[in-house]
């Protein structure tokens, strides 16, 4: 789809009421790429259309995560989640269960779904949820639209539970908040992963494993692989090229393909930012990855230095993984 314009940096957050009016406008931020806040019966979530790889690069942005992990997206209901991930018998009897509610499925992406693949960390498998706070469901009918959402606060920090919580670390980063109150439940979901054969608990949660035992007629699974992670709460584990990977390249060698950033970078094959705009770089990071893949033909790609601070670290983090030495990988070295 196409990638809309960022909306201006905000410089004051919105503290909106839960009213069909902050509802209409908290909606219509989302709906220009702007991120708002909002109260679900487990955390306050910050809020971003699911399909934009320039509002979920604000997130990251705006939360100052380090890692691009995959995000949970948010939905109104089942029919709504059976358009974004493959449901199996499993899942639907979850579903029927405990939704609306505190628990997340990890289930396979539906290739129709059009979601941004940093909500995915482009795995093959996406993380959902029905909240049943009644603000979050009002704003959800009322985008019309998948929302991705991790907790509304600055990444390592505590999870929010009032409005107040989130403006103290989120205020002037964000476009708004919806202020209903504390938060019922007080921790976050339940995520269970299903899209492997056993049944996995990723992150304990709002509902209790026993519960979900009970539910499936079976124990679950142990936790999953912390180094392919598949959900909030794991180390991140991303798509790798096929072509290698050489990082901080201010001068590409014979036959590589060049990924620049910034000014500097103007004869690059592609630029993930031409201004050196962070967020602008994040939300192209894996289409221009692919793109590079393609183009570079099993070759080498060079990638030009990113700052390392801010988003630049999410950044970084991801291109270190993708360029991380795999087993059948000659040495790392200059270009021949």
């Amino acid at each position: 789809m196409p990638r809309p314009t960022p909306p201006a940096a905000e410089t004051e957050t919105e503290r909106l009421d839960p009213s069909p009016a902050g509802i209409a406008r908290a909606a219509a931020l989302l709906a220009r790429g702007a991120l708002v806040a909002f109260p679900t019966e487990t955390v306050y979530g910050l809020g971003g259309d699911a399909r934009s790889d320039i509002a979920v690069a604000r997130i990251f942005a705006a939360k100052d995560r380090p890692r691009f992990n995959p995000l949970i997206v948010h939905l109104p209901d089942l029919a709504a989640a059976r358009a974004v991930a493959v449901f199996d018998d499993r899942a639907e009897r979850l579903a029927s269960a405990f939704w609306p509610g505190p628990l997340t499925l990890v289930l396979p992406l539906r290739p129709s779904a059009r979601l941004s693949p940093l909500v995915t960390a482009d795995l093959p498998s996406v993380a959902i949820r029905v909240p049943a706070h009644p603000v979050a469901q009002a704003l959800l009918r009322a985008f019309a639209g998948p929302v991705a959402a991790p907790s509304a606060n600055p990444s390592g920090r505590v999870s929010p539970t009032r409005a107040g919580h989130v403006l103290a670390g989120l205020s002037g980063r964000i476009a708004a908040v919806i202020d209903a109150g504390p938060c019922a439940v007080g921790v976050e979901s339940t995520i269970l992963g299903l899209a492997q054969d056993a049944p996995q608990l990723l992150r304990p949660g709002g509902i209790p494993a026993e519960a979900l035992e009970a539910c499936l007629g079976h124990p679950l699974a142990a936790r999953g692989d912390a180094e392919r992670p598949s959900a909030p709460g794991q180390l991140a584990s991303h798509y790798a090229p096929a072509a290698a990977l050489r990082l901080g390249v201010t001068t590409p060698g014979p036959g590589e393909f060049w990924l620049g950033f910034g000014p500097a970078a103007a004869a690059a094959d592609l630029n993930l930012s031409p201004s050196g705009d962070l967020v602008e770089a994040a939300a192209n990071l894996f289409h221009f990855l692919r793109e590079a893949d393609a183009r570079a033909a099993g070759g080498r790609i060079a990638v030009a230095p990113i700052p390392d601070h801010g988003l630049g670290r999410a950044i970084n983090d991801r291109l270190a993984r993708a360029a991380a030495p795999r087993p059948a990988d000659p040495p790392s070295g200059p270009p021949g």
